[in-house]
Formats: C-alpha cells, structure tokens, sequence
C-alpha cells in the first residue's frame, strides 16, 4: 500500500502524502503501480466526459477534459516536455542540453511542443467523443504513458551523472526490472480491459515508440532524466490517442 500511495503522490497533486514521507526508494518501487495510477488519472477525465459532454460541444468538452488531467497531474509532464523541448531543439551539446532543460524558463521550442500537445489532445479527444466508447482511450493513454517511463527508467541511464545517487534524487536509476515486470502486467490488462484484442497493436505502439525516444535521448544526451521521462508520458499519450482516432 506504501509504494502505491507514493505513486500516487509522485505522479499527481492528490494530497495522499501530506501525512506520509517518501523517499526516492518509495519512489523507485512505486514504479510498479504507475499504469494503475495513469488509469486513475483517466478516470477523472472519463468523470469529466460524462458530465461536460451533456452540456457542451465536443471540442469545449475536450478542451475540459485536457484542463482536467492537467490539474490532476500538476501539468508535470507537459513541463517536462517543455524542457525537452527546449533542451533538444537550443542544446548543441548534451551538457548544454542538459543546462537548458534545467532552466525553468520556457523558451519558443518549449511553447511550441507544449502548444502542439494541447492542440493534438483537444482534436484527437473530440474526435473519439463524437464516437461511442470515448472513455476507453481515455483510460488507456495516461496507463500506457506511465508504462512508457517505466520501460525507459528500467533500460537506460541516468544522464545526469552528478545525481546518481539516491540521496540525490536520481528516482529513475532505482527502478528496476521488477517494477518493470509488474508494470507491464499492469499496463496490459489495462489496455486489454479497454482495447480488447487491439491491445497488442497499442502495448506493441507504445514500446516502438519508448525505444525510438530512448534512442534519441541517449543519442541527445546520453540517457535520461525527468524532463524526458516527462516528454514520453505525453508523446506516448497522443500516440494512442491518434490511434484511436484513425482506427
């Protein structure tokens, strides 16, 4: 029960922590929960869906639903992608890649991806609003986006080599291949709970998608570290939506 509160209190502003403390281990062995919670995160937005879509049009609709899921969350991963955004596109080195995403200003590569997230969200959510059973992809892109960070944190490193250690906050370095086995049990029932048979086409995008952002992060800066863990969560979001949309 600890390591999925603290899963819950890493990936969204639910006040579960406010009595307990975690630390970067809690965090790391949490890492097995990350899917479930992702779908709790899209239960809210399916709450969203059911109430919204009776008074407004799909796209307002949408556009709440978004809102939604960025206040459950804290916006977290849209900033890390910014950051990405703006560390890849300015940096021209990793370290200097690195010393731009950790600046906390957005710059223009930033707003643009944060800008292009939104609009892909709004669009493709409306789109699968205006069709019966909406509220499965809703569900199964925020599991599958949490799954996402945990394939990368089980397989590559940390890039940030100065914050390896524990003590210093390097939370992807202590999962392990346990959480990732755990994780991707979780994250599979999921999407066969949601998708049915389709499952295997989302499960298979997702880990084509993982490995293809881990390549260029470990190419880009030899690893990696929040802010990308972050940019997976929502390229790996809008990928099912899109998806789902096409399909």
């Amino acid at each position: 029960m600890r390591s999925f509160l603290a899963s819950i209190a890493f990936l969204t502003r639910i006040p579960v922590g406010s009595r307990v403390a975690f630390d970067p281990k809690d965090v790391g062995s949490s890492a097995a929960w990350f899917p479930i919670v992702g779908a709790l995160i899209g239960g809210f937005s399916v709450a969203g869906l059911l109430l919204f879509q009776r008074i407004f049009p799909p796209l307002i609709t949408s556009a709440l639903i978004v809102a939604i899921g960025a206040l459950v969350t804290g916006a977290l991963h849209l900033d890390g992608l910014a950051d990405t955004a703006d560390g890849f596109g300015a940096g021209r080195t990793p370290e200097d890649a690195l010393r731009i995403m950790r600046d906390h200003a957005v710059g223009s590569y930033g707003t643009v991806a944060v800008v292009l997230d939104v609009v892909l969200k709004v669009t493709a959510i409306a789109a699968l609003i205006e069709r019966a059973g909406a509220w499965r992809y809703l569900i199964l892109a925020p599991a599958l986006g949490r799954w996402s960070t945990v394939l990368l944190s089980a397989t590559l490193p940390y890039a940030r080599r100065d914050e390896e250690s524990p003590s210093k906050g390097a939370v992807a370095g202590l999962i392990k291949k346990r959480e990732l086995a755990i994780a991707t049990v979780c994250a599979i029932a999921i999407a066969a709970g949601t998708a049915g048979w389709r499952a295997i086409i989302y499960c298979s995008l997702i880990v084509a998608i993982t490995a293809l952002w881990g390549w260029l992060s470990v190419c880009r800066i030899h690893g990696i570290t929040g802010d990308t863990l972050g940019a997976a969560v929502e390229i790996s979001e809008i990928a099912v939506l899109l998806l789902a949309v096409v399909q």
